[in-house]
């Protein structure tokens, strides 16, 4: 495998964002899932979701835990999850599938019942309401990782806008990944065989 600065060659010859590095997890989610537009509000929340548990770790720990965490969370149903009681919680901080994390696991509660409040009368509101933040489509690709951003004008104004309904663990750096990852923005740096 060989590398560039901010591309990666594998031994299948296509060039990848360098960030995907050598584990077949993360190149099966970079040529599949990240940066591909991804519309719906169960599809949605549960991206919320999985954001919120990755603030401070690596996006591959989720990835390795994400059946796990989609099996313990009722396959992301906000219905269900929104009924959770304390006997829930206490039963999803004990399994090692998921990230236990008291606050994390709080967090996806109230956001199941933000989820439903939200989409109750409207549906596809939340759908709705994330993706009036993307901003128009690049001209021009980033040329290296360096270049990418972290917070954006949108993903800070994304997160007000969710708090204001209610919903936690939504920071403007976690609404910016959540941002590439739904493909609302397009961060394939450019040579990677997905920057098209």
């Amino acid at each position: 495998m060989s590398v560039r600065p901010s591309l990666l060659v594998a031994p299948d010859g296509l060039a990848r964002c360098a960030w995907v590095g050598d584990d077949e997890l993360y190149r099966k989610y970079h040529d599949e899932e990240w940066g591909t537009p991804l519309r719906g509000d169960s599809k949605l929340f549960e991206k919320i979701m999985l954001e919120a548990f990755q603030a401070g770790l690596s996006w591959i720990t989720i990835l390795r835990r994400r059946e796990g965490i989609r099996d313990a969370f009722d396959q992301f149903d906000p219905a269900v999850i929104a009924e959770y009681t304390d006997v829930d919680s206490e039963r999803l901080l004990a399994d090692p599938r998921i990230i236990r994390n008291r606050l994390k696991v709080s967090a996806a509660l109230t956001n199941a019942r933000a989820t439903l409040e939200l989409t109750h009368d409207r549906p596809g509101a939340l759908d709705e309401l994330l993706w009036q933040f993307a901003p128009p489509r690049r001209t021009q690709r980033f040329a290296s990782l360096a270049e990418v951003p972290a917070v954006t004008e949108e993903s800070t104004a994304m997160s007000k806008a969710l708090k204001a309904h209610g919903f936690r663990f939504v920071g403007p750096t976690t609404m910016y990944a959540l941002m590439q990852s739904a493909g609302m923005v397009d961060d394939h740096i450019e040579g990677c065989w997905r920057a098209i």
